[in-house]
C-alpha cells in the first residue's frame, strides 16, 4: 500500500509530459529584436590650437631637418669613399674609410629615427588622453617618416655597394 501513493504521484507527473500540444512559438520578431544598438553619429572632435605643442613639434622637426642636412652632406662624402672602395678587398684602406663614413651615416640616421620616435610618442600621449588628432603633428610625422625612410634607403644602397660578394 505504501507504493500506491508513489505510483499515483508518478502517474500524475508523467501525465503532464504526455500531454500533446499543437501550439508552436511565433516566428514574428520579438520586441528586443527590433531595438537599434548602433552608435549615434557624432561630429569628429576638432583639435584646438596649442602653442606649447606647436613649439614642441617645431623643435623636434628642427632637429630632424638639421640631422637630415648633416646626413645628406655625410652621404655625399660616403658616396665618394664607397666609389673608391668598390671592388677592393675588405680591410684595405679605402674600404675602411668607406666603413667609417657609413658608420657616421648610421649615427645620423639613428638620431633622426629617435627624434621620429619622440614625435610618435607625442602622438601616442595625445591619443591616450583622448585628445583628437592634431593636424600639425600629423603633417610633421609624415614629413619626418619620409625623411627617415629616404635616409635608410640611401644608407642601405651605399652599404650594399661595398658588401663582399657571396
Amino acid at each position: 500500500m505504501r507504493s500506491l501513493p508513489l505510483l499515483v504521484a508518478g502517474a500524475a507527473l508523467l501525465a503532464g509530459c504526455a500531454q500533446t500540444s499543437t501550439r508552436y512559438p511565433s516566428l514574428l520578431p520579438r520586441a528586443n529584436e527590433s531595438l537599434d544598438f548602433t552608435e549615434p553619429e557624432r561630429p569628429a572632435a576638432q583639435a584646438t590650437p596649442d602653442a606649447g605643442l606647436d613649439a614642441r613639434i617645431a623643435a623636434l622637426m628642427s632637429t630632424i631637418e638639421s640631422t637630415d642636412m648633416e646626413f645628406q652632406k655625410a652621404a655625399r662624402d660616403a658616396d665618394a669613399k664607397v666609389a673608391r672602395a668598390r671592388g677592393l678587398a675588405a680591410g684595405s684602406s679605402p674600404w675602411l674609410d668607406a666603413q667609417t663614413a657609413l658608420s657616421v651615416l648610421d649615427g645620423l640616421r639613428s638620431r633622426a629615427a629617435v627624434t621620429l620616435g619622440d614625435l610618435d610618442q607625442v602622438r601616442i600621449e595625445r591619443a591616450q588622453s583622448g585628445q583628437p588628432d592634431y593636424p600639425a603633428l600629423q603633417a610633421a610625422m609624415e614629413r619626418a617618416t619620409a625623411m627617415v625612410t629616404a635616409e635608410e634607403s640611401r644608407a642601405r644602397s651605399l652599404e650594399a655597394a661595398i658588401a663582399p660578394a657571396t
